[in-house]
């Protein structure tokens, strides 16, 4: 039996089919459905049932997975490139100390980037961390490795990294659906040694860990998710290619049909990287190009690199996603400067010209019609004047685009900084106001602590917690506000304001961000608590559920513009709403009913009152 399946949902269907009995993980594109694929999949019969959670952070998600390890069952945990940072600290020491039941890590890279804030290579990471890894290179490899996963960690005693990129994350194939066969096993917990991290007992951890790698490179250079090509050659190119980069190139050279003059050497474990076999495949080559992203993984391990090119030496772009027409540039240079082939180029000429012609506007991402974080960066611009004002990760990024967000880090980190220019302007008697913005489910991941800080050491600064009651940019995930767990059941829902309190915080207001004057003055008056002798951070809870995940949230209030609109365009830039267009022929902004959600915001955006509630009947 056959499926067409998302590459994430190949990848929960290989888990469960592998015995999975606990997942969990924290929301992040590429890899957010992989979570709920294991649900889906987990109650089908012949499941031994799961227990999956989305986690409050990456940290939360990967221990509490590693305890199900511990404990004997199979377990696995989903996040993005980036969400392994956070994971970082638990990944190295879990390394050390092994797994009992089968454990996966699953990071899913964003090469390109296209929704994160770095492109980072989580082979890299991995070995750094001396953890294993698999890297597919379709949505059917995906699934088959997922499975395989805990095969390879239950038998070497380690974690096992699943680096899938996005294109194979959300990719589409047909995916063959093996029968549910569930695992006989009962958590038990057993005490030993190695789960205590004591410094002596990392020691001897370390050089077991070795040891155990060299035995995985071994067991890596006879698998089969790695094909070496059995012609003897010599070859004047052959290429070593890995995950998706391998898929892609083998149909280039196939397309230009060099499949017999140019072999390719695929590389699905990265890390240990099966160098022996490589070698001698490098051996029977004149020149070897290496084909992989983000980064120099493969090459990087190549003992001698002196027949090979890839990113190190700049014949492959040191940056981005490999997409087919960069991969078929880079190797038609190759084969043309190699006197092997002289192959047309890609791009067409006379088509490139004419879209370039079209002079068609840049788009970039906006919030959505209707949201209520608009409206509370449009407060935050109308109460404040000339403040710093640190932004955050998530939706919000967005506010960036209406001039409400200055800087962008990594998650929780607008909290921290709007600390850090607090005390570094102080030093110089430059009292500037500081308006930081962070997320609901951001400020639960990584905002604690960066709050209790600021309270401890004295910071002033005003903190606007916007809260859209979900974990929207990703998908609409429950956060520890919900009642709701990932499954549906019922959970305890957490408050912001006890946890904003339990950091220290005395000023703590809550408003609807469609209120913008009421919040305006919230703006200014929390700004006027951080001057005071006894104040400190200000916490403003924007709250109003997100308008794709809450249709109902909205009281429709349909609007109009007033035939006096001069086309001044202050409320396309300020509000910025998509719904909001100018019309070119009249020279006034209209409003795009097939996108409009009527929610009234946008009669605050123009000063001169042009926006205006609609008369019955005419909207």
């Amino acid at each position: 039996m056959e499926a067409v399946l998302l590459g994430n949902e190949a990848i929960g269907r290989g888990l469960v089919e592998g015995g999975c009995q606990v997942m969990t993980a924290y929301p992040g594109t590429p890899s957010s459905e992989i979570l709920p694929a294991v649900l889906r999949f987990g109650r089908e019969p012949g499941s031994a049932g799961v227990y999956a959670e989305w986690s409050a952070n990456e940290k939360v998600a990967f221990e509490v997975a590693l305890a199900a390890s511990w404990s004997g069952l199979r377990a696995a945990v989903a996040m993005k490139q980036v969400g392994l940072n956070v994971a970082a600290d638990a990944l190295t020491s879990a390394a050390y100390a092994g797994t009992s039941g089968g454990f996966v890590v699953i990071s899913a890279d964003d090469p390109g980037p296209h929704s994160s804030q770095t492109e980072q290579d989580s082979r890299l990471f991995a070995l750094f961390a001396k953890v294993p890894v698999l890297d597919p290179a379709t949505p059917r490899e995906a699934k088959a490795m997922a499975s395989a996963a805990f095969e390879l960690s239950e038998t070497f005693g380690l974690p096992v990294m699943l680096r899938p990129t996005v294109r194979v994350c959300h990719g589409r194939q047909n995916v063959p659906l093996e029968p549910l066969r569930p695992l006989a096993r009962r958590a038990h917990f057993r005490r030993e040694e190695r789960w205590v991290a004591t410094p002596a007992r990392r020691y001897r951890d370390h050089l077991r860990l070795g040891e155990t790698l060299e035995q995985v490179q071994a067991h890596f250079a006879r698998s089969p998710w790695n094909t070496f090509p059995a012609a003897r050659g010599p070859f004047t190119l052959g290429i070593i290619a890995g995950g998706t980069c391998s898929a892609t190139v083998e149909e280039v050279i196939a397309e230009a049909g060099l499949a017999e003059a140019v072999p390719v050497a695929k590389v699905g474990t990265p890390y240990p990287l099966p160098v022996e076999p490589l070698m001698e495949f490098v051996g029977r080559c004149e020149r070897v190009l290496v084909l992989e992203e983000p980064d120099a993984v493969i090459e990087l391990q190549l003992p001698d690199r002196r027949r090979v090119a890839g990113r190190l030496d700049g014949t492959v772009p040191p940056a981005g996603e490999l997409t087919p027409d960069v991969v078929f540039d880079v190797v038609r240079r190759q084969l043309r400067e190699l006197g092997v082939a002289d192959l047309p180029p890609a791009h067409d000429k006379a088509l490139d010209e004419l879209v370039g012609a079209l002079a068609l506007p840049p788009r970039p991402p906006r919030l959505c019609p209707g949201c209520g974080h608009r409206s509370a960066f449009y407060a935050i611009r109308r109460g404040t004047r000339q403040a710093i004002l640190p932004g955050d990760i998530g939706c919000y990024t967005l506010g960036a685009n209406l001039r409400a967000v200055d800087t962008v880090l990594d998650m929780g980190a607008s909290i921290s900084m709007a600390a850090g220019f607090y005390h570094a302007h102080r030093l110089a008697g430059d009292e500037r106001p500081i308006v930081a913005a962070i997320g609901d489910s951001t400020f639960v991941h990584a905002g604690l602590p960066a709050l209790a800080n600021a309270v401890h050491t004295g910071a002033r600064f005003v903190l606007v917690i916007l809260d859209n009651r979900v974990t929207a940019m990703t998908g609409f995930q429950p956060t520890v506000e919900s009642s709701q767990l990932a499954d549906g059941s019922p959970g305890v829902a957490v408050s912001l304001e006890a946890l904003v309190r339990g950091c220290g915080v005395r000023w703590l207001r809550v408003v609807d961000p469609y209120e913008i004057g009421e919040m305006i003055a919230l703006v200014k008056e929390a700004q006027e608590y951080t001057r005071r002798p006894d104040g400190g951070v200000a916490v403003i809870i924007a709250r109003r559920p997100c308008v794709l995940h809450r249709r109902d949230s909205v009281t429709p209030v349909p609007v109009e513009v007033d035939e006096a609109c001069d086309g001044c365009r202050y409320c396309l830039v300020a509000f910025e709403c998509p719904a909001l267009v100018m019309n070119p022929t009249t020279g006034r902004v209209e409003i795009d009913r097939r996108i409009c959600v009527d929610c009234g915001e946008c009669v605050d955006a123009c000063y001169k009152g042009l926006i205006v509630p609609a008369a019955t009947g005419s909207a």
